[in-house]
């Protein structure tokens, strides 16, 4: 992305640009302008995991049992209403997978949010981010049902039902369903990507050519629609993972 550096981008690089390259030098890469490796989204993802590694750290330090605060009652009803989503979506079982789920619907929502701050921007606004979140959700939701079911039954489901007892019909089945099950679940990763990756970067867009024609009501309108996007795109793409990880491991029935 050639989107001009904001201000943290750029004290990243004045200051730590040879951090940049030596992170860089590890993955076998090297930035095309070595001093300014950081980029936007870099640097805000680095933002957004400090700011909840933060927020959580003083949720620790505050809870109580009597008498929760608003902070405490918030996330109450978070980990309530996430729960309630993956037992309705992966069974009474979905509560062993909630940790993924929830790490992946906190981090794009305040992605996503990060880029009402003047002066910052949504990392889920560039195509890498939504990327590498789809290829987590892929790479577990596959492992999930390795581990469940056993490679053997796992795979087998791509084959499709067994129609008859006799082997031409399933092998004919087998032939048909195959390619169209892997073509299927390598969808799902581009499908997650371009759905969160299209919807931030158009309501990033949109947000910033308002804000340049004027600072009265349409802004603050555009602003709440971005908010909301923001919200739905999270809970979106938490929900299709627990939909992933419920049809994964319910191959066995």
């Amino acid at each position: 992305m050639n989107d001009e550096e904001i201000g943290l981008t750029r004290f990243f690089n004045d200051h730590f640009a040879d951090l940049g390259n030596s992170i860089l030098a590890l993955f076998q890469q090297h930035a095309e302008n070595p001093a300014r490796p950081w980029a936007n989204f870099i640097v805000m993802q680095i933002v957004v995991a400090l700011i909840i590694l933060i927020l959580f750290a003083l949720l620790r330090t505050r809870l109580s049992i009597d008498k929760p605060g608003k902070l405490q009652q918030i996330m109450e009803e978070l980990y309530g209403f996430l729960r309630g989503q993956s037992e309705e979506n992966v069974g009474h079982h979905g509560r062993r997978y909630l940790p993924l789920f929830g790490t992946l619907f906190i981090f794009i929502l305040f992605s996503n949010l990060i880029g009402t701050i003047p002066g910052l921007q949504s990392p889920t606004q560039v195509p890498y981010v939504p990327a590498g979140c789809a290829l987590i959700a892929f790479l577990y939701y596959n492992w999930i049902g390795i581990r469940e079911n056993g490679a053997a039954k796992y795979f087998a489901h791509f084959a499709g039902p067994k129609v008859f007892d006799h082997w031409i019909p399933n092998t004919l089945l087998a032939i048909l369903m195959i390619p169209i099950e892997i073509i299927s679940h390598l969808a799902r990763p581009m499908s997650l990507t371009i759905r969160l990756f299209a919807n931030m970067f158009a309501g990033e867009k949109v947000t910033v050519v308002f804000l340049s024609l004027t600072y009265l009501l349409f802004p603050a309108l555009f602003m709440g629609l971005h908010v909301f996007v923001g919200f739905l795109q999270a809970y979106i793409f938490a929900l299709l993972t627990m939909v992933y990880v419920g049809g994964a491991i319910a191959h066995e029935h």
